[in-house]
């Protein structure tokens, strides 16, 4: 087996093939127009949901969530109206992402959550189902960061997911039905078109696009942020369920997805 070392010619390779690059790490996303609201700023923010590979900057289709919602002070209001479908197109596909506006109205931490319909993976012969939360702090009161959600699987952080400096240490537990996983697997990726940054990161090598770190025996990782913009952690796991693909049981992949934002000290 030839293994292909230079990222454009793996992207171009990947493109003839008509799929995605042997990295191949799919992600929820839920990225905020803004993760830090202050007095100054509108009040209004933009979501944009999305399921793709970040670093790669490749889409995948996305149907309409079954659960979009943002709990706020313990309380959970259902977000699903709000959302719109926005078109996107690639050189050898078209795809659906979402998007939606929100208001803020009182201080404290907002966290915004995606459950997405099952998306069907050929290429790994099962279903994945990526549980995606996002933080935004608004107003000045620091508060509910640390709150689970009650997701099927999700990641705490044990790091506050704002007002982080780029190479500032992050850490999050891993929790599958409330309770802490050892040794899942996250798998972390740059968001690499983030407006924090005029250029892309070119890795040199596969192995660069997906950084990959174990949880320990309470479910802990931790990660450095090597470039300002979004990253994106996803803690991967079996679901003790199945979905049925042309009449076959098939395993369903789930992901705990939380997405940070880094910041350059200047």
């Amino acid at each position: 087996m030839i293994q292909v070392k230079n990222f454009a010619v793996t992207t171009a390779f990947a493109a003839l093939l008509g799929t995605a690059s042997v990295a191949d790490a799919h992600f929820g996303a839920v990225i905020p127009s803004d993760d830090i609201v202050t007095q100054k700023d509108a009040k209004k923010i933009e979501l944009a949901v999305k399921f793709l590979h970040p670093m790669e900057g490749d889409y995948m289709e996305m149907a309409k969530p079954k659960r979009f919602g943002v709990m706020h002070g313990g309380n959970t209001s259902d977000l699903l109206p709000n959302l719109s479908a926005t078109k996107g197109k690639e050189p050898n596909k078209a795809f659906t992402s979402w998007k939606a506006g929100y208001q803020i109205k009182k201080p404290g931490d907002y966290l915004f959550f995606v459950e997405p319909q099952p998306y069907w993976e050929p290429a790994e012969d099962s279903f994945i189902v990526h549980y995606t939360k996002v933080c935004v702090n608004a107003l000045g009161l620091e508060e509910g960061w640390d709150e689970p959600v009650g997701l099927e699987t999700e990641i705490i952080p044990k790091t506050r997911p704002y007002g982080l400096w780029t190479n500032n240490v992050f850490t999050g537990q891993v929790l599958v039905k409330g309770k802490p996983a050892a040794d899942v697997e996250v798998e972390i990726e740059y968001l690499n078109e983030s407006t924090d940054n005029p250029t892309t990161v070119q890795p040199p090598s596969d192995p660069f696009i997906t950084q990959v770190v174990k949880t320990d025996a309470n479910g802990m990782f931790t990660y450095a942020m090597p470039r300002a913009g979004w990253w994106g952690f996803a803690a991967l796991s079996t679901a003790d369920w199945t979905l049925k693909q042309d009449g076959t049981d098939k395993p369903v992949e789930l992901g705990a997805v939380l997405w940070v934002h880094a910041t350059d000290m200047r």
